[in-house]
């Protein structure tokens, strides 16, 4: 999930004074994983929360046990990481492995350091420090790499099939990286069961295909919450062009 325009380290702290709403069990079962305040060289930041599910309901203590990861991100984190998610899709080259040209790893993590100064945290190593040169040099690789004709083209290239019923409870997404598609079924309240056998087929006899199950208001909202699903650059190519002064 996202939160809008937050620091990731005040998040995590506050996280772990509510976390009694969301697990009850004893803290050693719970672990925390966060690169917040120190990104990574790639230049990915966020907080991941790692669970581990109980319950005394006996229709869902089969679960028990089973580890549930929360990761959150602010929304211009999100963004990016949407952005490095759809490169890596169409190419194949896995940036988040530091796999991949040097060029684009270079203007990913350029990108991050500025996201990271419009939210004060701290940047990206070895990017420039003074906002004029990282401007600078995020500029240049953006006309040379042609950012937003690689990426915009790649989200119109996207193909999308729905299914029409309304009244969704729950929708399946399910993306296919070879041939850029992407199928989202709407299931109602009472389809639920279907919905999960439907997933877990797809995990287990579809590896090569990106599936997630989740439960939203209306399409949109499906939309926005997910960009990635959608090979969705848009709003990353907005906060590119707005710092580097190219709206």
């Amino acid at each position: 999930m996202w939160i809008p325009f937050i620091r990731c380290e005040h998040l995590s702290r506050n996280f772990w004074r509510h976390r009694g709403r969301i697990h009850t069990g004893d803290r050693s079962t719970t672990k925390l994983m966060t690169t917040s305040l120190h990104p990574k060289s790639n230049g990915y930041r966020g907080v991941h929360l790692v669970y581990r599910y109980r319950t005394n309901i006996g229709q869902h203590a089969c679960y028990n046990g089973q580890r549930v990861e929360i990761q959150l991100r602010s929304r211009l984190q999100h963004y990016w990481a949407t952005a490095v998610e759809t490169y890596s899709t169409f190419t194949g080259e896995a940036l988040k492995s530091n796999i991949g040209p040097d060029d684009w790893k270079r203007f990913f993590a350029l990108v991050a350091s500025s996201i990271a100064i419009n939210e004060k945290s701290p940047i990206v190593p070895s990017t420039p420090d003074k906002s004029n040169e990282l401007i600078g040099e995020m500029r240049s690789l953006y006309h040379t790499l042609n950012v937003y004709k690689v990426l915009s083209g790649w989200s119109a290239a996207t193909k999308h099939t729905q299914d029409q019923r309304s009244e969704a409870a729950m929708y399946l997404l399910v993306l296919d990286s070879n041939t850029f598609h992407v199928t989202v079924s709407p299931y109602k309240s009472g389809e639920l069961a279907a919905a999960n056998i439907a997933y877990a087929e797809i995990e287990r006899n579809s590896p090569k295909l990106q599936a997630v199950l989740v439960s939203v208001d209306s399409l949109a909202a499906l939309r926005t919450a997910y960009p990635n699903y959608f090979l969705d650059t848009t709003n990353f190519i907005n906060v590119v062009r707005k710092a580097i002064g190219d709206e």
